[in-house]
């Protein structure tokens, strides 16, 4: 078991890496063109299409889970269904992309802002890189499937190879062609084609035998939809909560002024770090927690759960140090504003204890996805949200100011890991 979390887990969590990484080449490559509006752009471009994209996420956990529960019970034709479903869906949606771009974009601005400058770039950058989404959420259908199947190497490989192409042609389209903003989102283009053609040549090669030719009305079956559309459902309101939380505490930040806006915008890439590692094991937890349901093994699915856990724990507890050793170096990396520097440290063990209060609830929603028990992860986030985040900041505000928003952060994602918890007996296991 502790083999089968770390064949997953090692490769998502290198998968999870690479996304930071081309951001930062992205805004380094703007940022070396002596104008500050370029930078600008490429962040309020890159902004609209993280909330859309992280919105579509169940895509990408819905068909995880599905595809897990019928692999752990053999159902070949089954998973040859969950793909074209999937990939159905994903084409629907970037149609439906595509044909409200304009009022999409509209709206997106209105909302954030900008000088004219920036905004004009930016709409540049938006209409270019919204071709892609044709071949974004058909990889995120594939990326799932794949994991569903236990292989976590190709998604690997995969995100590996679109961060390559895409920073290779930022360079030729910058500083070989002269381009800009519209250069960085022409690459990311062509880079998600480029990845969506990979990732079906792997799929040819390495799955043939699942491409079938299954009649249209097997593929839309009724039943088989709602139970897809509802799961989905489901992740799609618990994503877009977590969302709003994120950006309400972003929001609150601002309210309180340029120098705390700017503090918790950088305490806040400890926790993304973290996140991206816990994640990893999240991601090994839909997987195994999936097949584990789908062969009807309840045992093995306690034993996955007790297995992830240890991880889990693991995890926190290294990254805790790491944090508490790591504190003030890592800041000083992301700041030289020494007024910045002072103000972070009133709020350093806020940041040092995010690994030991958060990561059950990564784990959960793992195994959540895995086993499909959407309803029960959809109902936690929004009791964490409303009935605790938004109490626990607005009640502690008048005596604690700025700290406020680390304490509703902490109950939040501590909430969220009880809840689960509390509910899993109902939720997840079947014996």
């Amino acid at each position: 078991m502790h083999r089968e979390i770390l064949r997953l887990s090692i490769p998502n969590i290198i998968t999870n890496i690479t996304v930071p990484l081309l951001g930062l080449v992205d805004l380094a490559m703007m940022g070396h063109l002596g104008n500050p509006v370029f930078i600008g752009a490429i962040a309020l471009g890159s902004t609209i299409f993280n909330i859309i994209y992280s919105g579509f996420a169940f895509l990408r956990m819905g068909t995880s889970g599905f595809t897990a529960q019928a692999f752990g019970a053999r159902q070949k034709e089954e998973i040859s269904l969950i793909l074209y479903r999937s990939l159905s869906v994903g084409l629907v949606l970037a149609l439906l992309l595509l044909l409200l771009q304009y009022p999409i974009q509209w709206l997106a601005f209105q909302i954030l802002g900008g000088s004219p400058e920036v905004t004009v770039l930016a709409r540049e950058y938006f209409f270019i890189r919204i071709l892609a989404a044709p071949a974004t959420l058909a990889l995120y259908a594939l990326f799932g499937w794949f994991l569903g199947l236990q292989n976590a190497k190709i998604p690997m490989l995969l995100a590996i190879a679109i961060n390559l192409v895409n920073i290779t042609l930022n360079f030729v389209f910058i500083f070989g062609f002269g381009m800009k903003s519209d250069g960085v989102a022409l690459a990311s283009v062509l880079a998600q084609y480029s990845g969506l053609l990979l990732a079906v040549i792997l799929l040819f090669s390495k799955y043939k035998g699942y491409i079938k030719k299954l009649r249209l009305a097997v593929v839309f079956q009724i039943e088989a939809l709602k139970k897809f559309f509802a799961v989905n459902a489901d992740i799609f309101i618990r994503t877009l909560l977590l969302l709003l939380v994120l950006a309400f505490f972003t929001s609150k930040s601002a309210e309180m002024g340029d120098d705390i806006l700017a503090v918790n915008s950088l305490l806040f890439q400890f926790f993304f770090i973290f996140s991206y590692f816990a994640d990893g094991f999240a991601f090994a937890g839909e997987a195994l927690a999936g097949k584990a349901k789908g062969a009807g093994d309840g045992k093995l699915l306690r034993e996955t759960v007790k297995h992830l856990f240890h991880w889990g724990w693991g995890a926190a507890v290294v990254f805790l140090l790491l944090f508490m050793l790591g504190f003030n170096p890592v800041l000083h990396v992301l700041t030289n504003n020494k007024q910045l520097v002072l103000l972070a440290q009133a709020y350093k063990y806020w940041v040092i204890l995010l690994p030991l209060t958060s990561f059950a609830a990564f784990i959960w929603d793992g195994i959540y996805i895995g086993v499909t028990a959407s309803k029960a992860m959809r109902n936690s986030m929004i009791i964490a949200a409303f009935l605790l985040f938004l109490p626990a900041y607005y009640l502690s505000l008048p005596l604690i100011g700025g700290h406020s928003l680390w304490l509703a952060l902490h109950f939040f994602m501590i909430s969220r890991g009880v809840l689960m918890w509390w509910l899993r007996k109902k939720a997840v296991y079947f014996d």
